[in-house]
């Protein structure tokens, strides 16, 4: 029996993460991990939670977006099945005039996904199963369903699409079997933000070889000298068999790109990700042929056309899908259905709060009903705002362990919904309290930054610079690497 919407709750959530410089990098040096959260609630008592996240400025107006969505949803049917997931996902991207303001693309296509996902949330709750499960039990031809193929189909058609899903029928009880034993695997960012003095660096990347990672990543593209120091300094601590990522956040030029990887290759980088801007396909083709590190994007991807493009381009080696970036579960089924039909692995980015609740279901779906493999996949982990959520990412030994509550892992604690909501929650009041206001952010940010600065200088005054410490300047490392 369906039920109809009842409830419709929009909450502007922020987290004060800049305090630690936690998440910083080279283009955003002092965030806030915020959620523009939305909860759906049925007659029957059941919940769908569903978020975009931001990193502060903006929340609001992303809430604002997701408010927008009301009278689509409100006093409508719940979705319950793929046919009225589809349906809702084609009414909430599709809207004429909502549409303009994209199309498909930036804060009205995140609001869309916001509650594209509660649904999906809520949907999996009804079914009894964590949206997984939900999505893996699913047949072919309702997976194909849920898909809007428009734009797609010189790369991919509905019936490629369903032959892939076909062949990957057999094996999927084994490999539901295998993930549950074994997880999923997973890399850590935690050791990496750009504002982390070199001491906590090393500590970090240390205590992630000891609990189990195999891949660690650093945030790149402030300084090149800087950043030829810290690779060293993981390397180092790391050793050589564990792999480190690099990440420039959209930093660079072409050209810079190709002089900061020259500089950074005797380190072994596994791949360099967002090495500019996420809307240029051909810039990372570029940067992916004029150098040898491999190359990943997808976090700011604004939709399944440019990924489709990505991908027809050659342009990339890791595509890193974000749960909530594009409008929703639906869309990111396309994109793994593309990626499956270019055999490019899928690396899902999970920095944000909340974010590696979300997708660790749509990576594990992917290895057991679309890709089938778990080869060169791995999913980010961040260490941060777990705690604020009902049914958290568990990790052991390096590997996310497979959800088993129903949902989407997306429920916040009504308590820390009620402390971190922005602006009149009692953590932001207290902020202001202490003299604290959003226009001092990022001056505190930059004085933060500075006693990074002068704490690394203080550790290396005995010590030569990287360049000198490798037995050559960084130029002479950049001309080596170069030959």
């Amino acid at each position: 029996m369906s039920q109809t919407v009842t409830g419709f709750e929009v909450h502007d959530i922020r987290f004060p993460t800049s305090e630690h410089l936690d998440g910083s990098d080279a283009m955003n040096p002092d965030p806030d991990y915020s959620a523009a959260y939305v909860v759906l609630r049925t007659a029957d008592g059941r919940e769908g939670h569903g978020f975009c996240f931001t990193i502060g400025r903006g929340n609001d107006v992303t809430a604002a977006a997701i408010e927008a969505l009301r009278p689509y949803v409100l006093g409508s049917p719940a979705p319950s099945d793929a046919a009225g997931l589809a349906a809702l996902s084609l009414a909430l991207t599709h809207d004429s005039q909502l549409r303009w303001l994209g199309p498909e693309k930036g804060v009205t296509h995140m609001a869309a996904g916001a509650v594209i996902n509660a649904a999906w949330d809520l949907a999996a709750k009804r079914a009894s199963k964590p949206v997984w499960e939900f999505l893996a039990t699913m047949t072919p031809e309702e997976l194909v369903s849920l898909v809007d193929f428009r734009y797609l189909t010189d790369a991919l058609t509905p019936d490629e699409a369903l032959a892939l899903l076909r062949a990957a029928e057999p094996g999927r009880a084994e490999r539901t079997a295998r993930l549950r034993a074994e997880g999923y695997p997973a890399y850590t960012t935690s050791p990496g933000w750009l504002g982390y003095s070199d001491s906590k660096l090393v500590t970090l990347a240390r205590q992630a070889v000891a609990d189990g990672f195999t891949q660690i990543k650093l945030k790149v593209g402030g300084d090149l000298a800087d950043d030829v120091r810290r690779m060293k300094l993981a390397r180092d601590a790391v050793g050589p068999d564990v792999r480190i990522a690099v990440d420039a956040n959209q930093r660079w030029d072409v050209s810079d790109a190709l002089r900061w990887m020259a500089a950074l290759a005797p380190y072994a980088p596994h791949w360099i990700e967002e090495p500019t801007s996420p809307d240029d396909i051909l810039g990372h083709a570029a940067v992916r042929a004029g150098q040898p590190v491999k190359v990943a994007t997808g976090e700011h991807v604004a939709n399944r056309v440019v990924f489709k493009q990505l991908l027809q381009a050659g342009a990339v080696d890791y595509l890193q899908i974000d749960a909530a970036r594009v409008a929703g579960v639906n869309e990111n089924l396309a994109v793994l259905l593309l990626a499956a039909k270019y055999g490019v692995p899928v690396c899902p980015h999970a920095g944000g709060v909340g974010l590696c609740e979300l997708v660790q279901h749509l990576s594990m779906f992917d290895y057991i009903a679309v890709s089938g493999s778990r080869e060169g996949r791995v999913i980010e982990y961040v260490d941060h705002l777990h705690e604020h959520f009902a049914d958290p990412v568990v990790i052991a030994s390096g590997h996310y362990r497979v959800p088993t509550a129903p949902g989407f892992s997306a429920r916040m604690h009504p308590a820390s919904i009620a402390a971190h909501r922005y602006p009149e929650g009692p953590v932001w009041r207290a902020r202001r309290a202490a003299g604290w206001s959003a226009d001092e952010s990022t001056g505190k940010a930059a004085e933060k930054a500075a006693e990074k600065t002068a704490e690394n200088t203080a550790e290396n005054t005995a010590e030569k610079t990287a360049g000198e410490m490798a037995g050559t300047t960084v130029d002479e490392t950049a001309e080596r690497s170069s030959r």
